[in-house]
């Protein structure tokens, strides 16, 4: 018996893998999947060939799944399988299930067996694609998707999925390319206008970005990601419309806590658009309330884990014995919107630096060598010996190549750099570390006015941005203090101030001689050079704090600032 799936089972059955990372397909209009009202046919006879009591299980095990209900639909496809062992669609779905549960080796291991018994089918590549890249195979994802594509190049959802992979690998061209297929295929696609938009905001191209933002805004006028998005364009302008758009969105229901943050934060840039700065705070103060209240950090611990920090390295450890070892490495120590970004663009622009990556391999290198020991990492790095800390320090050079492209110089911007700056010169002790420091009152400020993706718990409370402030001034201090041969202060405001002597102070310190694409961008880049080097101007750090007035006199009272 085949069977044909109605339009919302087929719907089920594409159910994208509800992954953190990478979707399976658009969440956005019902049926856009299919761009038309009729089923892809993709999608069609999916059961072919099952028992009338097969199909039945499918049917219910696709329904469970879709509703979130995972126990029964285990069950479900249990039993398919009993009847069936060789149903690929019911071999997906398990592999789909276990994507769910997180169990992303048994959902491989199954997709690849879906596939074993039908290699052309588009489903399972991109069902496997998925699974691959939640278990970090990132490269054999890519090529899963892109098999989906050549077996279906007409279905959006697997060039979705394709340009969204791209985008996680940081390749934003590859990712537009593979955006426009799916958009040229199914225009109401708005998961894939908005992975666009942000690809293309990545590359700089803001005016198309802000484009695809508003296109989604057209047919959902109340979307909180493209609001979210529009409002992270620096060139993008809010009118009064947008003000009363966004405030009749916050009035009704939102599906989620995040969908109501999202549109907070956008309200308040809006606001700050027309000058109103009193009502722009207020509106922060609520966005932030919000997001705050579904976070745990705990500012008392932070400070704690500080002070065990500086205690743990009071004085320089005795590191690894090759004084050269990481002298490829430039570690940037910033928070965010302490000029880390211009910093960035400025060391990129060199043509011997060999990448710009914020990559948690510092991170990931401490967690395994702890794991490894059992101990966390302030209860052993007394411990370590000079040979620990050189195999360590070769552990992440050797995770980190391909960044570097063979180029004598790697930047490592990671956000938590600045917490272990003593393990990475001890592993390192060739590194270099730049201290990216901006106005404390400006800093702060604008880790308030943002809606961060991940991290930075600590900045949806003015007195928890304040200590976290004061945590990381200390520890800074304490690193130049520790290694005043390899960590350079780097002054925003001197930067802007006197640009010249600011960055040949900055390539001098990094080993770099001084190259004209460095200095401001007034020169066009060479053909060697990657689309990080176009010709642009410096991406500066807008100061806002002024305009608010009083409404950040208790930020100042807690920096101690005017």
């Amino acid at each position: 018996m085949t069977h044909r799936l109605s339009e919302k089972q087929g719907r089920r059955f594409l159910a994208p893998i509800p992954s953190r990372k990478l979707a399976s397909c658009n969440r956005g209009k019902p049926g856009s999947e299919m761009g038309a009202s009729q089923i892809h046919p993709l999608l069609r006879d999916r059961a072919a060939g099952l028992s009338p009591e097969a199909v039945r299980l499918l049917d219910e095990a696709s329904g469970a799944m879709a509703d979130g209900e995972l126990v029964r639909a285990e069950a479900a496809l249990a039993a398919v399988l009993a009847l069936a062992p060789d149903a690929v669609e019911a071999l997906r779905l398990s592999g789909q299930l276990q994507q769910l549960r997180g169990n992303y080796a048994q959902a491989v291991a199954i997709l690849r067996r879906a596939l074993a018994k039908d290699p052309r089918d588009a489903l399972a590549h991109i069902s496997l694609g998925v699974a691959l890249q939640s278990q970090g195979e990132n490269e054999a994802a890519l090529s899963a998707l892109q098999r989906a594509c050549e077996l279906a190049p007409d279905f959006a959802p697997a060039w979705f999925n394709l340009g969204r992979m791209f985008q996680l690998q940081g390749r934003p061209a590859g990712a537009i390319t593979a955006l426009h297929r799916a958009l040229d295929i199914d225009p109401d696609h708005l998961a894939a206008r908005l992975v666009l938009a942000s690809a293309q905001t990545g590359l700089g191209a803001e005016a198309p970005a802000a484009a695809n933002y508003r296109e989604v805004l057209r047919r959902q006028s109340g979307h909180p990601e493209a609001w979210s998005g529009l409002a992270g364009l620096d060139t993008e302008r809010f009118g009064k419309d947008d003000v009363a758009q966004l405030q009749r969105a916050l009035q009704m229901p939102q599906p989620a806590p995040l969908a109501r943050i999202r549109l907070g934060f956008a309200l308040a840039r809006a606001l700050e658009d027309q000058a109103d700065y009193h009502a722009a705070f207020r509106a922060l103060r609520k966005a932030n309330a919000w997001r705050r209240r579904q976070l745990n950090w705990n500012a008392a611990g932070m400070r704690a884990r500080a002070d065990a920090m500086l205690a743990a390295f009071a004085e320089p450890l005795a590191g690894a014995a090759d004084a050269a070892l990481g002298e490829q490495v430039i570690f940037l120590m910033a928070l965010p919107h302490a000029g880390v970004g211009l910093t960035r663009q400025i060391l990129a622009a060199h043509p011997y630096v060999g990448g710009v990556d914020e990559s948690p391999d510092l991170q990931r290198v401490i967690g395994d060598e702890s794991a490894r020991r059992g101990q966390p990492l302030l209860q052993w790095v007394g411990s370590a010996t000079p040979a620990d800390w050189a195999r360590l320090g070769q552990d992440y050079l050797a995770r980190t190549g391909h960044w570097r492209r063979g180029l004598p110089r790697f930047i490592d911007a990671n956000r938590l750099n600045w917490r272990v700056v003593g393990v990475a010169l001890a592993m390192l002790p060739g590194a270099r570390v730049v201290h990216c420091r901006r106005d404390a009152l400006e800093t702060c400020f604008a880790c308030y006015r943002q809606l961060f993706a991940s991290g930075h718990d600590f900045s949806y409370d003015l007195d928890d941005i304040a200590s976290y402030w004061r945590d990381h001034e200390r520890l800074g201090r304490h690193w130049q203090r520790l290694f005043p041969q390899r960590f350079l202060e780097h002054d925003y405001e001197a930067l802007l101030a006197d640009p010249e002597t600011q960055v040949r102070r900055l390539l001098a310190f990094c080993g770099l001689e001084v190259d004209p694409a460095c200095l401001g961008f007034q020169h066009e880049p060479t053909q060697a050079r990657t689309a990080l080097r176009t010709r642009q101007p410096w991406l500066r750090e807008p100061a806002l704090a002024a305009r608010y007035g009083a409404e950040l006199d208790r930020l100042r009272l807690l920096l101690g600032v005017r």
